[in-house]
């Protein structure tokens, strides 16, 4: 992918700024309708664009926890530390019409991976951003596990903080209609 050019996702309903070299895992192997996942070609860092159901029942700060923790329940994580949960500028987002509000986590989750029996700290940054007009919490994660911090491949640099603020603020909604009628 270009750094520099939009990626269509889900069918173009959608589409977002992605790192250079970022690898559609559902090239690999089946991923849930209800999320977009990409890999980096040389570390295990991951990007995943995910639609979830609006969580009404939480709101502001409590909301971008409550997804937090819901991954992790997910992943089977022993241990949960959030270790920052800050308000995304909404005018920054190219959502900012159809989003009310916007949250940025970072944390770590203690995870095994498949068929491993030792769980790795992998630091994780989420944006929230609510949609509630279709119904909708849209939930982006950057994992960064611990290897993928270790030295650069120079022709695979590591993904930074910057790429996961670009996919976050460039995520556009084209069709209206992947959320069903309204």
């Amino acid at each position: 992918m270009e750094p520099t050019k939009a990626s269509p996702l889900f069918g173009g309903a959608f589409s977002a700024i992605f790192p250079r070299g970022a690898i559609d895992v559902s090239d690999l192997r089946p991923v849930p309708d209800n999320q977009e996942v990409f890999c980096h070609p040389r570390t295990d860092q991951s990007l995943i664009v995910e639609l979830l159901e609006l969580q009404a029942h939480v709101q502001g700060e409590a909301a971008a926890r409550y997804h937090f923790e819901d991954v992790g329940r997910v992943q089977g994580s022993r241990v949960l530390q959030v270790e920052s949960v800050q308000p995304l500028n909404l005018e920054n987002l190219a959502l900012r019409g159809c989003c009310q509000e916007a949250w940025v986590l970072s944390g770590k989750q203690q995870v095994a991976k498949e068929n491993q029996q030792v769980a790795k700290d992998v630091t994780l940054h989420q944006a929230l951003l609510r949609v509630p007009r279709y119904q909708t919490d849209l939930l982006v994660t950057f994992n960064q596990p611990p290897s993928s911090l270790g030295p650069e491949n120079l022709s695979s640099p590591s993904w930074n903080l910057g790429d996961f603020e670009q996919l976050v603020t460039s995520l556009t909604l084209h069709d209206p209609n992947i959320f069903g009628p309204q």
